[in-house]
């Protein structure tokens, strides 16, 4: 498993579960919130907002730090160190069947 997905669990369905235990983990606390007669703190949209801030607002440390040390901000420093944490694994366009046979095949050589 080192470097990789367990055999015959593909990366998607590992994507696919964390997305579903984060909203059975939401419908939860929904349930308890209601058991409890408890309304939600903040609604959806500010909530979210809220979070994506937390997101940026985590960022700021390693950039404050990478400049405090004298080197460059860049585009490509901040898209493989910031943009990742923020957005998670976008999705991809699925490959088409041709490139994984030419992959496959080479593969084998």
């Amino acid at each position: 498993m080192p470097g990789g997905s367990p055999p015959g669990i593909t990366p998607k369905a590992i994507i696919m579960k964390i997305y579903i235990v984060s909203a059975g983990a939401g419908l939860l606390v929904g349930v308890i919130y209601a058991l409890l007669n408890v309304r939600s703190p903040a609604p959806p949209v500010v909530a979210l907002i809220g979070l994506l801030g937390i997101l940026v607002g985590e960022q700021i440390v390693p950039i404050a730090k990478r400049l405090m040390s004298g080197e460059p901000v860049t585009v490509s420093w901040t898209r493989a160190q910031c943009v990742q944490h923020i957005f998670g694994e976008l999705p991809r366009k699925a490959p088409d069947a041709r490139t994984e046979n030419v992959v496959r095949h080479a593969d084998l050589s």
